[in-house]
């Protein structure tokens, strides 16, 4: 789209013309009659008037200094504030200079949500006095393992009735840190969660100044390397904030606690509950077709005054092949007793003691019970495997059975 100056016809000399943007256009139309001596022009360029210096606003940033035709001048609010109106204006072309839109406004508003690792948060209005009837809520989210510094510069609320309220992690479900009212500005405190939430409420009656808050990124430390873990592995190494981790022992050990960690949000690092252990218990009913018993606090030698006693059941229909991989107690006065049945009145398969190598012994039952004594001194350790197995008879019976019921009759 373009303004015409003048157009201009005949042998008339016009006077100066002066264009009004950094574009000129001419076109020079001829039809098919009278031929003339046509025309001779010179052009020079001059200064175009600027259009007027924007203003910067308040808490504002102006960016761009030229503010000539078609120049574009930008603006920012400092943190804390949002730009209401356009972030961009342009001097428009015409007899009178004029920028496309109004030079935006910087305020504090009511509530946002924030990702950057610094920032600052204000009662709308700040620095003039908040308005009355307000509910506002401001987010700080950041990646998972950093917590934020908060710093308050100012603080000035009507008493009780008009109040901050800050939380680790959503507004509605988050532990709340502390909530802030009155005249008196708080110290500074660490919110420990990648997510931390600020509630602003304010009254229908006095309106006061509000606050003014600066916020700091800070990384939070991982929890402390549950490895090495004795007797039984983690399944996990990702130690962070708000990462889980699982426990399992090795065949014999017993899980003592949780079987799994989480690492809590928290100034210093922990874990929700203490690290479990895996260790060779007193005793105990073992059910699995196949196994280890070892003896108590294994790898440690045995303690003194020790009555263990394991119940080991498989399935009806097999014995159980019992072999002392390691004997070493002390001879006659620690002992292992072994029970072909469920209690002490079953048939004794055999006591064993000191550190002599054994044979692997059986059951006929599907339950045996393993009793180990330890009296006032001496010490050592054993280790034990077993495994359900049908007797042989039984089996040899079982497969001739098969083998009859599938001959021709």
């Amino acid at each position: 789209m373009h303004n015409t100056v003048s157009s201009l016809s005949g042998t008339t000399i016009p006077q100066l013309l002066n264009s009004t943007s950094n574009n000129l256009y001419l076109n020079f139309v001829s039809d098919i009659s009278v031929s003339a001596a046509g025309f001779h022009l010179e052009y020079t360029a001059i200064g175009l008037d600027t259009c007027p210096e924007p203003q910067t606003p308040t808490y504002g940033i102006k960016v761009g200094d030229r503010y000539m035709v078609g120049d574009v001048v930008m603006f920012q609010c400092e943190q804390g504030y949002s730009l209401q109106g356009n972030a961009h204006i342009t001097c428009m072309p015409g007899p009178v200079r004029r920028w496309n839109y109004p030079v935006p406004l910087c305020l504090a508003q009511c509530g946002g949500a924030m990702t950057e690792v610094s920032g600052v948060i204000l009662s709308p209005g700040f620095p003039g006095n908040y308005p009355s009837g307000l509910d506002c809520t401001w987010t700080v989210t950041l990646p998972i393992g950093f917590g934020i510094h908060v710093q308050f510069l100012n603080l000035s609320t009507e008493a009780i009735h008009d109040y901050l309220e800050i939380r680790s992690g959503p507004s509605e479900t988050g532990t709340v840190i502390d909530r802030f009212s009155g005249p008196q500005v708080p110290e500074s405190l660490f919110s420990t969660t990648h997510e931390t939430s600020f509630f602003f409420h304010s009254d229908y009656s006095q309106n006061k100044p509000g606050f003014h808050i600066t916020y700091q990124a800070y990384q939070l430390q991982s929890c402390p390397d549950p490895r090495p873990f004795r007797n039984g592995i983690v399944i996990g190494s990702d130690f962070s904030v708000g990462m889980t981790v699982s426990f399992e022992c090795l065949p014999g050990y017993s899980l003592i606690g949780e079987t799994s960690l989480t690492c809590l949000h928290g100034i210093s690092r922990n874990w929700n509950n203490p690290i479990p252990r895996c260790e060779a218990l007193c005793g105990g009913n073992i059910t699995s077709m196949n196994g280890t018993i070892f003896s108590p606090g294994h790898p440690a030698e045995y303690p003194n005054f020790q009555d263990c006693v394991w119940s080991v059941r498989v399935p009806p229909g097999n014995g159980i092949y019992i072999n002392f991989t390691v004997l070493s107690t002390e001879p006659i006065y620690d002992y292992i007793t072994v029970w072909d049945g469920p209690d002490q009145s079953s048939p004794q398969i055999g006591q064993f003691s000191g550190n002599t190598a054994l044979e692997s012994v059986y059951s006929t039952s599907n339950q045996i019970l393993i009793k180990f004594h330890s009296d006032f001194s001496g010490s050592g350790f054993f280790v034990l495997s077993y495994h359900g197995e049908m007797p042989l008879q039984v089996a040899f019976i079982d497969v001739f059975y098969q083998f009859i019921q599938s001959e021709p009759h």
